[in-house]
C-alpha cells in the first residue's frame, strides 16, 4: 500500500519521514483546510480540481514551470478503489475526451519519472509496477514534467496534469480529472476546454449555392481579378436554354458578370461550346481553357466570344500552362504537346507509353503523367521533354480521379478510386489517404499549407457503398495529416460528371462544383474558439474590486459569457450581464471558494477556460497564536484610532482596538484579548496551555480563521496548543499596519 504523507516508506519509492517541530504544525494547519480550497493565488501554490465522481486532484505548481524539466507533487483523494489510474502530463482534448498523448506514455514498468500508475489495494500489479491507493482512494506521488517530448508539445497545445483510467479501462472517462498547466514564457490560456469539439478545431460550412453557371465542370479563382471563372456544360433538364460556355461570377454572391458561350470550331467560325477544362489565368483578367473536342481558347470578362484554335488529332484530355507565356501543354490521350495558343502550332511533342492526364510543376521543371490503365506514373523533364522516370501507380484499372502537384513541396497527388496516392518530388510513394467516396479533385493553398480534396459519391444507390453524398477533406500538405473536420456534401455524386475545386488564398473560402445538381457550393472556414488569455486564481479582501480577464480567437468571432460555481465546480450558472472579456465585481466573503470560468461560443463550437478559484478573506486580520499579536492593527482600515497591544510570551497579553474599526484580538497560552467594534465586542482567553482567540463581532469574519482562506481552524489551533509545552510554537512579534494598507 502506498505510504501516507506521515507514514514510513515501504522501500519501493519511499519518501523521507516528515520532520518534527514547525513542519508538524504546518501539517496540522493544512489538514484543517478542506480539499479544493485555494490557499493563495501564487504560481507555486497547489491547485485543486474536482472529478466527475467527487475526486479531488491537487498539483503543487501549475504556471511558470521550467520547460526543460520540473518535479511536481500530485495528490488525490476520493478515487474509486475498484479502478486503476495513470497520473501524467497529457494533451488536454477537452471534456469527455481521453487526455492523449501523454509525456512518457503510460507507466506500465513502474520505473517512469514522468507518469505514475496507481491501483486498488491487492491489485495484481501492486508492487514493482504500480503502487496502491491509500485510505479513501488517496495517493501522493511526484512526477517530472517538461514542455515537450514523446509527441507532446505544450507550447503548441493545451496540456494538463491528469488522472485517467489505466489501460484496462481506457474508455472509462469517470476517472478523468484535469488541471491545466503552463510553462515559463507561455501565456496563460492554453487553448481552453472544448465542449463539442477541441478548441481551435477547423471546419467548413456551406454558406451559399450558386446556380447561375449551368452544369459546372471546372473552376478557377482568378488571382488578380478576384473573379470566379466557371467552365460549364448544358444541364439536361433546361432544354429551353443552352447553358454551355465560360462564366465569370462574383465570388461573394455568385452573380454572373459575363457568359462567354461561343468559341471557334473546326472551321474557325464561333459556335456554342462548353468549357471543359480551365488551364490557368491570363495576366490581369481572363483564362485559357479547352473546349470540346480539340479547341484551345481564351477569354476575359465582358467578352461575348472566345478567341482560340482548333487542333488536329485526338480529343484533348488535359491542359495546363506551358513553359512560355504564350504556350500551353496539351494531352491528347498519350500524346503530350506544347503548342502556341495563337496558332495551334506544336513546338514540342512526346508520346508516352499510355495515359490521359497530367500535372505540371513549372517551379521544378517537371511534369507528371498518369496512366491509370497500366498503373504507371511517368515523370517528364520539361526542359528536355523526355521521360526521366516511371513509377508504380497502385490500383490499376480503377476509377481515374485527378493528378495535381503541390507547388510548395513538389509532391504529386493522384486520386484513384477511393484513395489519394501522394508521391514526393523524387517519385516515392509516401502516403495513401483513404476515403469513403471517389477521389475527384484536389487543390492546394500555399498560404496555409493545406491540401483540399473533394470525394464524390458513386451515385448508384443499388450499391451499399453509396449514399449520394460526397465529402470535403482538408489535409496538411506537408505532413498529410487531417487539418479540418470532414464536411458532408449532400447530393454530390458522380453520375453526371466529376466535381471540381477552387480555393481562395489563405483557405478561408472554398468552392466545390456538383455537376449532377447544377450548382457550385461556397464553403467558408470556421474555427472553434481558442483561448488566448485565461484568468488565474485570485485572492482578495472583502470589499476589494476583482477583475478577471479571458480572451479567445475563432471564426466567426466568438461571444463570451462568464459562469460561476458555488459547489466546487459541480454545477455552473451564468453570471447575469457578464458578456465581456473582463469580469469586474466587488469581492465578498460569501464568495470565498467560488470558481469562475469564461465560456466562448461561435458556430464552430464552445470552449471554456479552466476554472479559477476566488479566495476572499476578511477586510481585517484574525486572531493569532500570540498574546496581542494583532492588536491595534485593525481599527486603521476604517479610520478609527490606532490600537495598541501587548507582546508577551509569559502567559499574559492584551490588546485593545480603536473605535470605528473592526478589532479582533488573539491570546497566547494563558493570555487574553479583548476587542471592540462598532457593532459589539467579544473576548477570548486561554489557560493551561490552551491557545485561543476571540474576535469582535463584525460584518466580516475575524479571529479564529486562516487569513489566506477564511476557513475556521479551531481544531488545528487546539491541536497545536498541545505542542506549546514542547517548545514547538514560536511566538511572533506583533505587526503593525499603516492606515489604508491591505
Amino acid at each position: 500500500m502506498t505510504p501516507t504523507p506521515d507514514a514510513p516508506s515501504n522501500g519501493r519509492r519511499g519518501r523521507p519521514a516528515r520532520l518534527a517541530g514547525g513542519a508538524a504544525v504546518a501539517a496540522l494547519l493544512l489538514a484543517a483546510v478542506p480539499a479544493g480550497t485555494a490557499v493563495s493565488a501564487d504560481a507555486g501554490t497547489p491547485r485543486t480540481a474536482t472529478g466527475p465522481q467527487g475526486q479531488k486532484l491537487t498539483v503543487s505548481a501549475t504556471t511558470g514551470l521550467d520547460p526543460a524539466a520540473q518535479k511536481i507533487r500530485v495528490t488525490g483523494e476520493g478515487y474509486g478503489l475498484t479502478a486503476g489510474i495513470y497520473v501524467a502530463l497529457c494533451k488536454d482534448n477537452g471534456e469527455n475526451r481521453v487526455p492523449s498523448p501523454c509525456l512518457g506514455g503510460a507507466d506500465m514498468s513502474g520505473g517512469s519519472r514522468t507518469s505514475r500508475w496507481i491501483v486498488p489495494p491487492g491489485d495484481p500489479y501492486e508492487g514493482d509496477l504500480a503502487e496502491a491507493f491509500g485510505p479513501g482512494g488517496a495517493f501522493d506521488v511526484e512526477i517530472e514534467i517538461k514542455a515537450k517530448g514523446d509527441g507532446l508539445d505544450c507550447a503548441e497545445m493545451p496540456c494538463s496534469v491528469v488522472t485517467r483510467a489505466d489501460h484496462r479501462s481506457s474508455g472509462d472517462r469517470t476517472q478523468d480529472v484535469r488541471i491545466p498547466v503552463t510553462f515559463a514564457g507561455q501565456e496563460p490560456g492554453g487553448g481552453g476546454e472544448g465542449v463539442d469539439v477541441p478548441p481551435g478545431t477547423v471546419s467548413y460550412r456551406a454558406a451559399a449555392d450558386f446556380t447561375s453557371a449551368g452544369k459546372p465542370l471546372d473552376l478557377l479563382l482568378h488571382p488578380d481579378a478576384e473573379k470566379l471563372y466557371v467552365g460549364a456544360d448544358n444541364l439536361p433538364d433546361t432544354a429551353d436554354v443552352d447553358e454551355r460556355g465560360l462564366y465569370v461570377l462574383d465570388p461573394d454572391d455568385g452573380k454572373a458578370e459575363s457568359w462567354i458561350s461561343r468559341a471557334p470550331g473546326p472551321t474557325g467560325e464561333p459556335r456554342a461550346s462548353a468549357a471543359a477544362r480551365i488551364s490557368g489565368p491570363l495576366p490581369g483578367d481572363g483564362v485559357v481553357y479547352s473546349y470540346p473536342l480539340r479547341g484551345v481558347g481564351s477569354a476575359r470578362t465582358g467578352d461575348t466570344s472566345a478567341s482560340g484554335v482548333w487542333l488536329a488529332g485526338a480529343t484533348i484530355t488535359d491542359i495546363a500552362p506551358g513553359t512560355a507565356p504564350d504556350t500551353v501543354l496539351v494531352a491528347q490521350g498519350a500524346k503530350l504537346s506544347e503548342i502556341e495558343r495563337t496558332t495551334g502550332t506544336a513546338t514540342r511533342t512526346l508520346t508516352l507509353p499510355g495515359g490521359t492526364q497530367f500535372a505540371a510543376d513549372p517551379a521544378r521543371g517537371t511534369l507528371w503523367f498518369s496512366d491509370f490503365t497500366a498503373g504507371r506514373l511517368h515523370r517528364v523533364d520539361l526542359a528536355s521533354f523526355t521521360v526521366t522516370g516511371s513509377f508504380d501507380l497502385p490500383g490499376a484499372n480503377g476509377v481515374a480521379g485527378f493528378t495535381e502537384t503541390d507547388p510548395a513541396t513538389g509532391a504529386v497527388w493522384v486520386g484513384l478510386d477511393r484513395s489519394v496516392l501522394v508521391f514526393d518530388a523524387s517519385g516515392a510513394l509516401v502516403k495513401t489517404l483513404v476515403g469513403r467516396d471517389l477521389a475527384r479533385d484536389a487543390a492546394f493553398d500555399a498560404e496555409s499549407g493545406r491540401a483540399f480534396v473533394v470525394w464524390q459519391d458513386g451515385g448508384d444507390l443499388s450499391d451499399p457503398a453509396n449514399d449520394n453524398n460526397g465529402t470535403l477533406s482538408v489535409y496538411d500538405s506537408a505532413e498529410h495529416t487531417v487539418a479540418a473536420q470532414e464536411l458532408s456534401l449532400p447530393g454530390n455524386q458522380s453520375q453526371l460528371g466529376a466535381a471540381a475545386l477552387a480555393v481562395a488564398p489563405g483557405g478561408a473560402t472554398v468552392y466545390v462544383t456538383s455537376p449532377a445538381e447544377g450548382k457550385i457550393t461556397k464553403l467558408v472556414r470556421q474555427v472553434s474558439p481558442l483561448v488566448t488569455q485565461a484568468p488565474a486564481d485570485r485572492a482578495a479582501r472583502d470589499g476589494e474590486e476583482v477583475s478577471l480577464t479571458a480572451r479567445a480567437e475563432g471564426a466567426p468571432e466568438p461571444s463570451v459569457r462568464w459562469q460561476v460555481s458555488t459547489d466546487g465546480a459541480r454545477t455552473w450558472q451564468d453570471v447575469e450581464g457578464a458578456a465581456e472579456p473582463v469580469l469586474t465585481f466587488t469581492a465578498r466573503t460569501a464568495q470565498d471558494g467560488h470558481r469562475y470560468r469564461a465560456e466562448f461560443r461561435n458556430d464552430a463550437g464552445t470552449t471554456r477556460t479552466a476554472p479559477v478559484t476566488l479566495t476572499v478573506t476578511a477586510a481585517t486580520g484574525g486572531g493569532d497564536t500570540g498574546g496581542g499579536d494583532t492588536g491595534g492593527s485593525t481599527g486603521d482600515t476604517s479610520g478609527g484610532a490606532t490600537g495598541t497591544g501587548g507582546d508577551s510570551t509569559s502567559g499574559a497579553g492584551s490588546a485593545s482596538g480603536g473605535d470605528g474599526g473592526t478589532q479582533s484580538g488573539g491570546a497566547d497560552a494563558g493570555g487574553s484579548a479583548t476587542g471592540s467594534t462598532t457593532s459589539g465586542s467579544g473576548s477570548g482567553s486561554g489557560s493551561g496551555g490552551t491557545v485561543g482567540g476571540g474576535g469582535g463581532t463584525s460584518a466580516a469574519p475575524g479571529g479564529g480563521s486562516l487569513a489566506a482562506t477564511g476557513v475556521t481552524v479551531m481544531s488545528a489551533t487546539l491541536a497545536a496548543a498541545g505542542l506549546v509545552g514542547a517548545g514547538l510554537l514560536v511566538h511572533r512579534r506583533a505587526r503593525r499596519r499603516t492606515t489604508g494598507a491591505l
